[in-house]
């Protein structure tokens, strides 16, 4: 059953339950259905599929609310930014503890107030001098490793098939706009909007992956279709390199795309996604576009 947030909203943050398939188990994920969307019972709204990073991982109901860690859903339901979007925020499980654990042994487990909103991180500046080309240590991850097919843990493509049955869900119960589907990720969720990007090039409307990777000899799928794509990266990222996202835009362009959009936020870190998610300008550009 749907539980909304015992905080009184005209936003609604629900907990749905579907059948892990990667883990044969029951889990629940997050649908955030926006500001207005009772009030207007004849409105389609877009959807955004969000995919969160490594250290969001959890068991999918205890662990829930880390989704609302980073990203569009805790901009929307902690910090009360009003996005125009029913977003779907599901929770990718953990494969590997001890490195989950390393991950959120620093942060805390975000929480929405009654009033007002919590005091925002500052912005995470890179602590080292920028180098051309990125971190001058070496990266955490390769641009496959989070697929888990070079022995890291298991990413988002372990559930490839639940994360299309939750947008075909949202589809069907809810006011929502099939020409309008949207797909972002930061860091494994990055990856994950590469992977399922190119596995699904007919499903979205538009992509935002952030400093993760991809593999650029499927960047024709997404060039074939002109799949509207802007792509984020901190220019001293050292737990994925920036030349990821370089070799991604690159081999786009190659293979025929007219628009590829990069930005590259020289002063960051990996961290480039409190920065973005937190303007309105992805979300603007988003907007642009349909199927």
């Amino acid at each position: 059953m749907d539980q909304t947030s015992p905080q009184t909203s005209l936003a609604q943050l629900l907990r749905k339950s579907y059948r892990c398939t990667a883990l044969d188990e029951e889990r629940e994920y997050f649908l955030y259905l926006p500001a207005g969307y009772e009030a207007d019972p004849e409105r389609l709204w877009p959807v955004m599929l969000f995919l969160h990073g490594g250290g969001e991982r959890g068991d999918g109901r205890a662990d829930l609310d880390w989704v609302l860690h980073n990203g569009p859903l805790g901009e929307a339901w902690i910090y009360r930014h009003d996005l125009p979007f029913i977003i779907i925020g599901p929770q990718l499980p953990v494969f590997d503890k001890d490195h989950q654990i390393e991950l959120r042994k620093d942060a805390v487990k975000p929480a929405r107030q009654l009033e007002g909103v919590p005091p925002r991180r500052a912005v995470e500046r890179a602590g080292f001098p920028m180098v051309r080309g990125g971190s001058p240590r070496p990266p955490r991850f390769g641009s496959l490793d989070a697929w888990g097919v070079e022995g890291a843990p298991g990413g988002w493509q372990n559930c490839e098939a639940d994360l299309l049955t939750m947008v075909d869900a949202t589809l069907s119960e809810y006011r929502a706009d099939p020409a309008r589907v949207y797909l972002t990720g930061l860091s494994y969720g990055g990856y994950g909007t590469w992977y399922m990007a190119t596995a699904h090039p007919q499903r979205w409307a538009a992509i935002a992956p952030m400093c993760g990777g991809g593999n650029p000899a499927l960047a024709a799928r997404l060039a074939d279709v002109q799949m509207p794509v802007w792509i984020f990266h901190g220019g001293r990222d050292e737990v994925v390199a920036p030349k990821y996202s370089y070799e991604m835009a690159n081999a786009l362009e190659e293979a025929g795309h007219q628009s590829v959009r990069l930005t590259i936020h020289e002063d960051l870190p990996h961290n480039c996604w409190d920065r973005v998610y937190a303007g309105e300008d992805l979300y603007n550009w988003l907007l642009q576009f349909h199927l």
